[in-house]
C-alpha cells in the first residue's frame, strides 16, 4: 500500500487486517481502519497529498511527480474534495449568483450556485438548464436556508427566475451587469456586421479585422490598438454613434437608486431616436422588460460582486457527472 516518500523514497506499507465469517449470515467482514483511503491501494494521508497537490498543478503533473496513472489522480483527488465539502459543511448563502457552463459540445450544460459573499462555488448540478435543474440546488440547500437567501444574480433566463422565485420568495432578483453589457457588445458587433455588408472598396477595410479592437474595453487596449479603434470610429460614423452609446449607457451601474437610474435610462433611450440602429433598439426593449432586476442592483446593499466562475477553478471531472453535487473551489 503506498504511504507518502520520504527523501525521494517512495514508501509501501505491507499489514494484515482481520477477516472475520459471522456464524449468523454468513458473510465475511474486514477490519475498518481508518487511516485507510477509500482507494485500498492507499493510505488516508496520501490521497490528501496528492488532492493538496492537484489545488496547484494539473493532474498530468502531479501523475509525473507521484508515478501515478492519471486515472488514479483524479481519483484520490475527488477523495480530497469530498473531505473539504465534509470539513465546509452545508452552505447558507446570503447572495447567490445562478450560471450555467457547457461541459461539452451539443447544448450540454450544468447548472452552477456561487455564493457571491464568500466568492465561491457552492453547487453543480442538473442535466441542463431547466427550472427543474436549478429546483434540484434548492432541494440540495433545504427549505430553511433557501428562505434565508435575499440576493440571487443572475442572467435573464426565465427558468432561473422561475425557479427562483418558487424556492426562495424573499430573495430579490438581479439581473447583473456582466450579462446585460453582454448583450450591448453583441448588438455593437452586430451594427458592426451590417456596416460591413453595406459598405465596399475602403470604407469597408476600415471596418475588416477590427471586431477585438471594437468591442474590447479601452483601457484593455495597446496604444496601437488605440490607434486603430480611433481611426475606426473616424471613418465610419454609424459605428462611431454606436460606440459611444455603448460607452455611455455603462454609467447605469453607477445610480444608487432606482429613481436615478431610470431617469438615465430614459435619457439613454431617447438618443436612440432617429439614429435608425435596430440592434440597439432590440437591446433596448430586452432592457425595458426587465427593468425590475436591473433597477434592483442601484440600491447599494444590492451591488454583489458578481463573481464568474471558471472551470479553471475547480477540477474538470467534477462536472463530468450529470450527478448534483457541492463543490469546494480552488484557486481563488
Amino acid at each position: 500500500m503506498r504511504d507518502l516518500s520520504v527523501a525521494g523514497w517512495r514508501i509501501y506499507l505491507e499489514f494484515e487486517r482481520w477477516r472475520v465469517k459471522c456464524s449468523k449470515c454468513t458473510s465475511v467482514h474486514v477490519e475498518h481502519l481508518d487511516w485507510l483511503a477509500d482507494n485500498p491501494r492507499y493510505t488516508q494521508r496520501f490521497a490528501m497529498h496528492v488532492g493538496n497537490l492537484c489545488r496547484d498543478m494539473t493532474v498530468s503533473r502531479v501523475a509525473e511527480i507521484e508515478r501515478l496513472h492519471h486515472s488514479t489522480v483524479k481519483d484520490l483527488d475527488k477523495l480530497y474534495m469530498r473531505r473539504q465539502i465534509e470539513l465546509a459543511g452545508t452552505p447558507t448563502p446570503r447572495a447567490i449568483g445562478v450560471d450555467e457552463i457547457s461541459i461539452r459540445k451539443g447544448h450540454n450544460y450544468r447548472v452552477i450556485v456561487s455564493d457571491l459573499d464568500r466568492r465561491r462555488p457552492i453547487w453543480v448540478g442538473g442535466e441542463g438548464r431547466k427550472e427543474e435543474d436549478l429546483d434540484k440546488f434548492f432541494e440540495f440547500a433545504g427549505k430553511t436556508k433557501s428562505k434565508r437567501i435575499k440576493l440571487a444574480a443572475m442572467d435573464m433566463w426565465k427558468a432561473f427566475r422561475n425557479s427562483t422565485l418558487k424556492n426562495a420568495p424573499d430573495a430579490l432578483i438581479i439581473y447583473d451587469k456582466f450579462h446585460i453589457m453582454s448583450h450591448l457588445s453583441k448588438a455593437l458587433d452586430q451594427v458592426r456586421r451590417d456596416e460591413y455588408k453595406r459598405l465596399s472598396g475602403k470604407d469597408r477595410s476600415y471596418i475588416k479585422g477590427q471586431r477585438y479592437t471594437l468591442l474590447s474595453n479601452k483601457e484593455n487596449l495597446d496604444l496601437d490598438g488605440r490607434r486603430a479603434l480611433k481611426k475606426l470610429l473616424a471613418a465610419n460614423r454609424r459605428l462611431n454613434t454606436a460606440y459611444v452609446l455603448k460607452e455611455t449607457f455603462g454609467q447605469l451601474w453607477n445610480y444608487k437608486t432606482a429613481r436615478g437610474a431610470r431617469a438615465f435610462f430614459e435619457r439613454w433611450k431617447d438618443s436612440l431616436k432617429w439614429k435608425r440602429i435596430k440592434p440597439y433598439e432590440k437591446f433596448a426593449a430586452m432592457v425595458e422588460r426587465h427593468w425590475d432586476g436591473i433597477a434592483s442592483y442601484c440600491h447599494p446593499d444590492n451591488k454583489v460582486s458578481v463573481w464568474v466562475w471558471s472551470k479553471a477553478s475547480t477540477t474538470k471531472y467534477a462536472l463530468s457527472s450529470a450527478k448534483p453535487m457541492a463543490i469546494v473551489t480552488r484557486n481563488i
